[in-house]
C-alpha cells in the first residue's frame, strides 16, 4: 500500500493537481489537510472517476480535512474523544478524520488525517489549544491501542512541529516562534509513549513546506511538519518513505508537498 499525506491547501484549487498525482504516484490512499471548503462544495466526483472513495469533514473557508482511498473505506469517525474547542463560540473544528482502509487487499490499516492547530504565536491563546489539542489527541490514541494491541494505526498529516532544528532553514529566525518551542516538541514526542514511531525520518530527510513569501521555495528556507506516526503493528511494515518536492514547483502548487509511505502486506 502507498500512503501519503498532504496538506492541499484547498481541494477545489488544486483538484487537478492532486488527481495528477494520485495517478502518477499509484498514491492507494491519500490523506489531505486543508481543504478549506464544505462537503456540499467537496469535489467528490473528480475522486470518483479515478476510483477513489472520500470521507471527508469541512465547516467554513477554513481547515477540512480527508480520506481519499482506492482500496476500501469503511467505519469512518471525526474527531477524538475530549477534542478541544476552540475560540468563545467553543467551536470543534474539522482538523481530525479517521477511517480504516486497505480491506479490499486484506490490509486493514486505520489512518488518521490530522491537521493539528498552528498555535500563532507562544503567548497566544491558540498556543495552548494547541499543546491541549495535541495532549487529548495522544491520550485517545494511547488509550485505543491499550486496547488492541495489534491494530494498524497511522496518524498522519500536518502536525505544525518542527520536531528537530534540522527541520527548519534556520534556528536563528525561529528563536521565539512557534513550532519549534519544547512544548510543542515535547507533546509532539510524547506520541512515542504513547507506542507510535515516527517512520519517514530514517528514509528521507527533507523539508514538506515552504511560505510563499520572501522566495521561501528557491532559497529552500523550509520546514519539516508533515509526518507519519505509526503503531508498532504497522511501523514494521513500513519499507520506505518519500518527500514529493517535485509538488511544490510550478503555478497553482500548494505550500507543503506529499510525504508518502510504503507498506508492506
Amino acid at each position: 500500500m502507498r500512503l501519503a499525506t498532504w496538506n492541499i491547501n484547498s481541494v477545489r484549487t488544486r483538484i487537478d493537481r492532486i488527481i495528477a498525482f494520485l495517478e502518477r504516484g499509484g498514491i492507494d490512499v491519500l490523506a489531505m489537510q486543508e481543504l478549506k471548503c464544505k462537503e456540499n462544495q467537496f469535489p467528490f466526483e473528480a475522486f470518483t472517476e479515478v476510483g477513489y472513495e472520500v470521507t471527508m469533514v469541512g465547516h467554513n473557508q477554513w481547515n477540512g480535512v480527508a480520506i481519499a482511498s482506492r482500496v476500501g473505506l469503511s467505519d469512518s469517525s471525526v474527531g477524538f474523544s475530549e477534542m478541544p474547542t476552540w475560540g468563545d463560540d467553543k467551536v470543534s473544528e474539522a482538523r481530525a478524520i479517521r477511517a480504516v482502509v486497505g480491506e479490499s487487499i486484506d490490509l486493514p490499516v486505520e489512518v488518521w488525517s490530522l491537521y493539528v492547530p498552528n498555535g500563532r504565536e507562544l503567548d497566544h491563546p491558540h498556543y495552548a489549544y494547541k499543546l491541549q489539542w495535541l495532549a487529548n489527541l495522544k491520550e485517545h490514541v494511547r488509550a485505543e491501542l491499550e486496547e488492541r494491541p495489534k491494530a494498524k494505526i497511522a496518524l498522519v498529516g500536518d502536525w505544525n512541529v518542527a520536531p528537530e532544528d534540522e527541520d527548519v532553514w534556520s534556528m536563528e529566525f525561529f528563536e521565539g516562534k512557534t513550532h519549534v518551542s519544547q512544548p510543542e516538541r515535547d507533546a509532539f514526542n510524547a506520541f512515542e509513549d504513547a507506542g507510535f514511531t515516527e517512520v519517514t525520518r530514517k528514509f528521507v530527510t527533507q523539508y514538506t513546506y515552504w511560505d510563499y513569501q520572501q522566495l521561501r521555495f528557491p532559497k529552500n528556507q523550509g520546514m519539516r511538519i508533515d509526518f507519519v506516526k505509526a503503531s508498532p503493528a504497522l511501523a514494521e511494515r513500513v519499507t520506505g518513505a518519500e518527500i514529493d518536492r517535485n509538488e511544490r514547483k510550478g503555478k497553482g502548487a500548494s505550500d507543503h508537498v506529499p510525504v508518502i509511505v510504503e507498506i508492506a502486506e
